[in-house]
């Protein structure tokens, strides 16, 4: 009998809450999309756009395996 795998749903988190995750502000945050250097946002209606959780988290790590000089 096969098993069955549950996996977490990627979330879409807004602006204000990438912004408290990152410490970093919206200029920033939009200089370094246009850099390559901050994850894409994705549409998700007319004049609203979020971001995968998953991306944010996996930014957050890089920075900080960059600051403690641990390899990935």
């Amino acid at each position: 009998m096969p098993t069955l795998q549950h996996t977490k749903p990627e979330s879409l988190i807004r602006l204000p809450e990438v912004m408290r995750r990152t410490g970093r502000g919206r200029t920033a945050i939009y200089a370094d999309m246009a850099a390559g250097t901050f994850p894409r946002s994705v549409s998700i209606g007319p004049r609203a756009v979020a971001w995968p959780e998953s991306s944010i988290d996996a930014w957050i790590a890089e920075r900080v395996t960059q600051a403690t000089g641990n390899a990935a």
